[in-house]
């Protein structure tokens, strides 16, 4: 009688706008660490303490968002926004995602061209990301009782770890993860022809060059949207892509402007991608970082209006079902790939690596909500500063 089996009857129902605005609204104050953080946050405030979604399902959305370029987990809030309240909800979850993060970064950027420096950073970093690498173990481990169905998803999923190290690019990965697993499932040459023209114009287009533009806000503006629209992966690829065109092919900012960017980036909650307000900021003042911060998100909003077909297209048959496992298990191998990453750098002895140890015990038990951890990291740093 129900046709949709796989879920808990909760998961249909509607959420009101003012519930999704108020989630999304905390977690954009309050996600620290980027994007493999804030999918676990999502993962543990949508999955597992509202139950909004079920972890199949969730799975399959994280799968969609590495499927398209620009900032992953902005582009699973706007994917979870549709869900729950459907196109009223696409936009909400977007935006009260992403417009803490935003106001955030202006204050800094403020104070970096009023006074020249980020004080406090190292200390706040130094305290934040232990606690941003266990939140995101712990996300690994729920996710990945679900996405590993079997030896062949296993070693799939091994396979673009190891291949992450060599240097692939991820889109690529995902792709040849979910071709083998479908081919393993006996999917037709038709599926494969048509998955594949749906999917390889997207990777292809991260080849398309532009030409150099000046500074202006419209310059600032489709400099922004060009990247946004062909960005695939984590701020780490963020930085890259930045570098290329704004340090070196365009010279609006310097490398120290750049790498400090990226630490506010990081430092501040919400999406990495408001870089690109502070950056819009540094070159043009309060209207360059609205159009840099309009252009390198407005992407990910078309982006998942246009792919909602994709994720129903693929569950309807075991072989095209198959290939989103394979993509699934893709995407928890490239966030460990980031966590590995970033756990190099976090664990620089031992008031660290306790901080890590202590982090994932309170989020194993008694299962402390991630935010206040990272608040409370948070401020460690800032009395580490004092």
């Amino acid at each position: 009688m129900d046709e949709t089996p796989q879920t808990d009857p909760s998961i249909d129902e509607r959420t009101s706008l003012s519930e999704i605005a108020l989630l999304f609204l905390r977690l954009g104050t309050t996600a620290f660490g980027g994007p493999a953080a804030h999918i676990a946050m999502m993962e543990e405030e949508v999955v597992r303490r509202r139950k909004w979604l079920s972890h199949e399902r969730f799975l399959d959305l994280l799968g969609a968002t590495n499927l398209i370029p620009g900032p992953n987990s902005t582009e699973l809030a706007i994917h979870i926004g549709y869900e729950r309240g459907g196109w009223p909800g696409l936009i909400v979850a977007g935006v009260c995602f992403i417009v803490p993060a935003v106001i955030i970064v202006l204050g800094f950027a403020w104070a970096y061209v009023t006074y020249g420096q980020l004080p406090m950073a190292g200390s706040v970093l130094y305290a934040v990301k232990p606690v941003v690498v266990a939140v995101v173990v712990m996300a690994l481990w729920q996710l990945g009782k679900t996405a590993l169905k079997g030896k062949l998803v296993a070693a799939v999923g091994a396979a673009v770890l190891v291949l992450s190290f060599v240097g692939l690019n991820e889109i690529l990965l995902l792709f040849l993860a979910g071709l083998v697993t479908a081919v393993a499932a006996r999917i037709s040459a038709r599926e494969i022809k048509a998955t594949a023209s749906a999917i390889l114009p997207v990777f292809f287009a991260q080849a398309a060059a532009a030409a150099p533009v000046p500074a202006t806000l419209t310059g600032i503006f489709l400099t922004f949207l060009k990247i946004g629209s062909v960005l695939f992966g984590s701020g780490y690829v963020l930085l890259a892509f930045l570098r290329a065109d704004l340090v070196e092919r365009y010279a609006w900012i310097t490398n120290q402007q750049l790498i400090d960017a990226v630490a506010v980036g990081q430092l501040t909650p919400g999406p990495v991608f408001t870089t690109a307000t502070f950056i819009g900021y540094i070159v043009a003042g309060f209207p360059g970082a609205m159009a840099a911060t309009a252009g390198i998100f407005l992407p990910a909003f078309i982006f998942v209006a246009m792919s909602g077909w994709l994720i129903p297209k693929l569950r309807s048959s075991s072989t095209m079902g198959a290939f989103l496992d394979g993509i699934n298990v893709a995407s928890l191998a490239l966030m460990a790939y980031v966590t590995i990453l970033l756990g190099r750098e976090s664990f620089t002895d031992i008031i660290s690596s306790a901080i890590f140890a202590a982090s994932i015990i309170l989020l194993a038990w008694p299962k402390i909500n991630s935010a206040w951890l990272i608040l409370a990291a948070l401020v460690l740093g800032l009395l580490i500063s004092a």
